[in-house]
């Protein structure tokens, strides 16, 4: 037996709980009607409102919450609203607050915040259904303004999770009568939310996407990272902690090996001692990049994450103009495919590689010379510790006259043993930063590395540069793509070599192999949740993150980019020979036409599935009235009895005998909808049949068209 200073046992523990809860909920379904279908809309408006938090000003998430839970804490109480004065003074604040933030009310941000401060002031004048229907597609248009900051497919569930929400309100507020049950209302809004589903699909497969109605906004900024146009020491070491999808990309055969897995991305070569910058050339001077390929090439496609960047990431080299549809491309002199606007939207490309090829001139003559003597220039005053290593160096007798790749070679080893380390986390550099990581730290991630050995080529007058870009990936064996992270983000160099030209040289794999070689990635800290399950079972967490990774790569395959290539490749498959966008126009009227024939033939089978006893009681009452007789809505067969037997009709004589067959007809009519069978009858007539009864009405509706009705007055 438990003394009375036992602890209580879990049961009873969690009984105060429930209890909390239990009494939460009565309390919930005792307020009045008004009271609950505010507070559900008001939580359906902070659910759509709580994605712009992270990305909109503070001071408006915080008054758009306050002003929710101030509205709530009124409709608890049952108190009256605000008067005028205090919401014209929230919004004048608002407005105040919009300019002062954004400089301006006009543009994606300054726009957003003003439409959600503004629907969330609208629910301090929510009285009638007017004012409610307001806030309602005022919701609805909120909603949809998600999506100008995301288009992931989590963004794209919630906002499914708001407009039913935003529909099952829509529905309670067309039922003014009772308390309907919030169940009940839902249930109503995903039917309807189901029968637009066949309309929503047909308008994005055929809605023809004419730029600029099919586009986001032009202010719109994606919330991605990614490389930067220039290079400062300690800047990529940031986004290698960003483990989201920098792009995929498709094979068409086998995966290259790890060590060919180079995105090309900006090259820099000019260096003020501090910060790397790529060359800057006139695109009438842009000369074409010297580019031999050699051997087989490599087939790709690249789904390209906005980077709101011209870049276009592709494997070395290609030699061939990218396929990107419409958007013009170019290609600079270092081997960059450039779009000719940025990347704002996800964009899917296909291109062809060749991994074994000779880029830039093989020998060092006239023009070309003055040309690469660019690429060795450094800025006086820097690094002088580097500059002396570069003239020991270049007095070792093992290296005199061997050319420069002996040099790489030497520099190369000196990574390899003379102690130097890989880190995310490399102490600072200083000024000098070439010396603080030859002679002082010894660590350093890809771009120290890579600008402390692309500074010691150019000491040693050997033509160097750095190239950024993409390092490896993994690829995702559910759906077959390469998925290319921002931790994959990379920094290596490339040396000239008078016989071989631009040849790539990754000092980082000199110091830590794995990083290129057996793709070791850099991954950012996990979360409990996610380190329980990679401690219970690893596999496992490997699984749901590659599940994770192909369901959003469907989506953004067959939805993000679904683009009018795809929309008339689409109408290719039914036939259309050179399909455009009217053929897409008129297939999808069509389309609309069918769903509209459809529509009314569902229409007339549900009027004819409506009670035929209350059709033909209505046709009753028509003909009553359009004799003269005033016939109330909603009366019943008795009712016109007794209106016939009070009101002698024109045709009536003495003895009312025109009365009497209508009289007749309205009891029969009367009976077949309530008479009960006899107590302790057992005949058929007692107990009629289904088919009975319909014969029974049939017979009513035949009577009907000979009655004697009176003519119309």
């Amino acid at each position: 037996m438990l003394s009375a200073s036992s602890p209580a046992s879990p049961a009873s523990a969690g009984q105060p709980a429930r209890s909390r809860l239990a009494a939460l909920r009565q309390r919930f379904t005792r307020l009045p009607r008004e009271a609950r279908d505010t507070l559900f809309l008001l939580l359906v408006i902070a659910w759509i409102i709580a994605p712009h938090l992270g990305h909109l000003p503070t001071w408006c998430g915080a008054l758009a919450l306050a002003t929710l839970l101030g509205r709530g804490a009124l409709a608890v109480a049952g108190r009256p609203l605000p008067g005028a004065l205090w919401r014209v003074g929230l919004l004048l604040i608002a407005v105040g607050a919009t300019l002062a933030t954004h400089r301006t009310l006009f543009g994606r941000d300054a726009g957003v915040t003003l439409i959600v401060v503004l629907l969330a002031l609208k629910t301090l004048e929510l009285r009638a259904r007017r004012d409610a229907f307001v806030v309602f597609f005022l919701g609805f248009f909120t909603m949809l303004t998600n999506f100008f900051f995301s288009q992931s497919l989590t963004t794209a569930a919630a906002m499914l999770v708001a407009l039913l929400g935003l529909l099952t309100a829509l529905v309670n507020a067309h039922r003014p009568v009772g308390r309907p049950g919030l169940g009940t209302s839902a249930g109503v809004a995903l039917r309807l939310a189901l029968w637009g589903t066949p309309v929503m699909v047909a308008l994005f497969l055929l809605f023809p996407r004419v730029a600029p109605l099919w586009s986001l906004p032009t202010d719109a900024r994606s919330a991605k990272s990614g490389l930067s146009a220039t290079m400062e020491v300690g800047n990529i070491t940031q986004l290698a902690l960003d483990d989201s999808i920098a792009m995929r990309v498709k094979f068409d055969g086998a995966v290259p090996p790890q060590p060919e897995l180079y995105f090309r991305g900006p090259v820099l070569s000019e260096f003020d001692g501090r910060i790397w910058r790529p060359r800057v050339l006139r695109r009438s001077a842009d000369p074409a990049p010297d580019l031999q390929a050699l051997g087989a090439p490599v087939r790709y496609q690249v789904t390209l994450e906005p980077t709101q960047q011209p870049w276009l990431f592709a494997l070395d080299a290609v030699t061939e103009r990218p396929r990107i549809g419409g958007l013009p491309t170019r290609l600079t002199p270092d081997l960059q495919w450039l779009a000719e606007r940025p990347v704002t939207e996800l964009l899917r490309y296909t291109a062809q590689s060749h991994p074994q090829y000779r880029l830039g001139p093989l020998q060092a003559e006239g023009a070309t010379r003055i040309a690469l003597q660019d690429d060795v220039d450094l800025p006086p005053g820097f690094n002088p510790r580097t500059l002396q290593l570069a003239a020991e160096l270049q007095r070792d007798p093992r290296l005199a006259g061997r050319g420069a790749a002996a040099l790489v070679d030497a520099v190369l080893e000196r990574l390899r043993t003379g102690g130097y380390r890989y880190t995310l986390e490399p102490a600072p550099a200083g000024v000098n930063t070439a010396d603080a990581f030859w002679f002082d730290t010894k660590e350093g991630f890809c771009e120290h590395i890579a600008s402390a050995f692309v500074v010691l080529m150019r000491a040693l007058d050997v033509p160097a540069r750095v190239v950024t870009g993409y390092q490896g990936g993994e690829l995702n064996r559910l759906d077959g793509f390469l998925e290319v992270r921002q931790s994959d983000a990379h920094a290596w160099a490339e040396v000239w070599i008078a016989g071989q030209g631009w040849v790539r040289v990754d000092p980082t794999a000199a110091v830590a192999p794995g990083r290129t070689g057996t793709a070791q990635r850099l991954a950012p800290p996990q979360g409990a949740i996610t380190q329980a399950i990679g401690t219970l079972s690893p596999d496992l967490l490997a699984r749901l993150r590659q599940g994770w990774s192909a369901l959003n790569n469907s989506w953004n395959q067959w939805v993000l980019n679904y683009t009018q290539n795809r929309q008339l490749d689409f109408l290719r498959n039914l036939g259309f020979e050179e399909p455009d966008w009217r053929d897409l126009a008129r297939v999808l009227a069509a389309l609309l036409g069918l769903a509209a024939a459809v529509s009314a033939v569902w229409a007339l089978w549900q009027r004819a599935r409506h009670d035929p006893w209350l059709r033909l009681l209505e046709r009753a009452r028509a003909r009553l009235r359009r004799a003269g007789l005033a016939v109330p809505e909603g009366a019943t067969p008795r009712a016109l009895v007794r209106l016939l037997q009070s009101n002698p009709l024109p045709r009536s004589n003495a003895n009312g005998t025109d009365s009497a067959p209508l009289v007749d007809w309205l009891l029969a009519l009367e009976r077949w909808r309530y008479a009960r069978p006899t107590d302790g009858a057992t005949t058929q007539a007692a107990h009629p049949t289904a088919a009975s009864r319909r014969a029974e009405l049939a017979a009513l509706r035949r009577r009907f068209t000979h009655l004697p009705w009176p003519p119309r007055r």
